[in-house]
């Protein structure tokens, strides 16, 4: 399949060819649908707390011992889906069209002032004039003004304050030291860049870094990190062909976020809080987003907690067919099936029962907000049943699921917002290895093109998906008030982004 110019391409890039190679195997063949046993929902699979056990779940998250807390914001690519309308507005005004009110273009220009990059210096005073759309149009994309077009969304101007403008990542600072603060006043954070957006990265970080230290008397520990290039994907052409650049050489691209479970795997806190990067608000919804966050690491706390008291139970017992293992195994299977909708398959021997709930016990824990589905994208939270037999909650995005679970689609109450808070410590107090957790056979195949030409491209298991297939997993209903995601720039003039 490759030359010895294409195998030293490859392992210059850090991968390994039997890897690659697996790859266009994996176009060939497809992956499999998940086996959908129903949607996760308030009577089975999400958790929906009272007023008294969310206060409860916040104090844990204040008292529990951990060894440490981090944030980690998935930050990389640039924001050129943010801008997609507006930059098919400023072609049309270039070809001397004007756009209609209700395009977004029109509307941004429009609105301008009531953007948090506004300056009157820039953008002047609003004119119903296609010259003055076009003007705002490019002084927001190009290099006649912001240049927002090629740059990352973690370093746009998001919100607005007296005094103070906020980029993202300023808004993830602000949130990490109201509920990601650990005992010695320090905030860690790893935030996942690409490489070319590193400077621009670091200078926001460096405005605003001294600032917030000071009013909130807190030390920021902030790591920028790249997705590893070994981990991008080989291109196919439609007859699952390797794809071919003009050189000749192979067209490899970015494996989308699943391939950052590496990063997250060299995360050196146990306690680990992810969640987007456009995902932030003006911080008067800081109040209850810092709420609900501690809410999930509370929860969180409390199922590593009686998991590891399960582990060291398991630790004392000599013979497991003597009573005692039979009544551990009896609580922990209805632990399972009720905290985590785990029904598993029935083992007769008692060594063997045993030793598969100690293996489903000790795995990495995460807990997962869902907010009520009202229409936003995402994808949802399921009950699944595994190869293994046993059932599962996992989050799947539709391309996972079959045209036929329609129905299935239709009976789901909620979507996953990505916002999740992670243990990646065991028992013994010792790091997982996460790549043991992933379901290979979780990937997406999307269809693409390079320089006009079709292409089919290979995503490994989603971060939040496959990635982390076989960790123990909680789903919590959190307010939809937590869930703001700037997916275009007309998103910032939502409530939730404006002051």
């Amino acid at each position: 399949m490759f030359s010895q110019k294409d195998l030293q391409e490859i392992r210059q890039r850090g991968a390994d060819p039997r890897t690659v190679e697996k790859q266009v195997e994996s176009f060939k063949k497809g992956f499999p649908w998940m086996k959908i046993v129903g949607p996760a929902t308030p009577e089975r699979g999400i958790a929906v707390l009272s007023e008294a056990e969310a206060v409860e779940a916040a104090r844990y998250a204040d008292t529990a011992i951990t060894q440490g807390k981090c944030k980690f914001v998935p930050a990389s690519g640039a924001a050129s889906r943010m801008f997609k309308d507006i930059f098919a507005g400023l072609e049309k005004l270039e070809a001397g069209e004007d756009l209609p009110a209700d395009a977004a273009g029109a509307r941004l220009a429009a609105r301008i002032k009531d953007f948090a990059f506004y300056t009157p210096e820039l953008f002047g005073e609003p004119k119903d004039d296609p010259a003055y759309r076009k003007d705002v149009l490019e002084k927001v994309l190009t290099d006649k003004g912001y240049g927002y077009g090629s740059k990352p969304k973690g370093v746009i101007r998001f919100h607005r304050y007296d005094g103070e403008v906020r980029t993202a990542l300023a808004e993830h600072l602000v949130e990490a030291q109201e509920y990601m603060r650990n005992a010695d006043g320090s905030c860690n954070l790893t935030v996942t860049i690409s490489p070319e957006h590193r400077e621009l990265f670091e200078a926001a970080l460096a405005e605003v870094k001294p600032v917030f230290e000071q009013r909130y008397g807190v030390q920021y520990n902030v790591t920028f990190t790249y997705q590893d290039k070994a981990t991008d994907t080989l291109a196919v052409d439609t007859r699952n062909k390797p794809f071919r650049k003009e050189d000749g050489t192979l067209l490899f691209r970015p494996a989308g976020h699943g391939a950052l479970i590496k990063n997250l795997g060299e995360v050196e806190q146990e306690v680990v809080s992810i969640k987007n990067i456009d995902n932030v608000a003006h911080e008067k919804l800081l109040p209850v987003t810092a709420r609900y966050k501690k809410v999930l690491i509370g929860e969180a706390l409390r199922l590593r907690d009686r998991i590891f008291a399960y582990l060291e139970a398991f630790d004392t017992i000599k013979d497991p067919r003597s009573e005692q293992a039979h009544c551990l195994c009896n609580e922990v299977e209805n632990f399972l099936d009720r905290k985590l909708c785990m029904q598993l398959p029935l083992a007769h021997d008692p060594a063997e029962r045993m030793q598969m709930l100690r293996t489903k016990l000790d795995r990495p824990i995460r807990v997962c907000g869902m907010v009520r589905n009202e229409g936003e994208p995402g994808g949802g939270p399921f009950i699944i049943a595994g190869r293994d037999g046993a059932t599962s909650l996992q989050i799947l995005e539709s391309v996972q699921i079959t045209p036929e679970a329609k129905d299935i689609l239709a009976r789901a109450t909620h979507f996953n917002p990505v916002d999740l808070v992670c243990c990646l410590r065991n028992y013994k107090g010792e790091r997982f290895d996460l790549a043991k957790y992933v379901d290979p056979e979780a990937g997406f195949i999307s269809s693409k093109s390079y320089q006009g030409r079709e292409l089919k491209a290979l995503e490994l298991p989603g971060l939040w998906n496959g990635a982390m297939s076989d960790w123990n997993t909680l789903f919590i209903e959190v307010p939809g008030e937590t869930f703001n995601p700037v997916k275009v720039v007309l998103d910032l003039l939502r409530p939730a982004h404006q002051g």
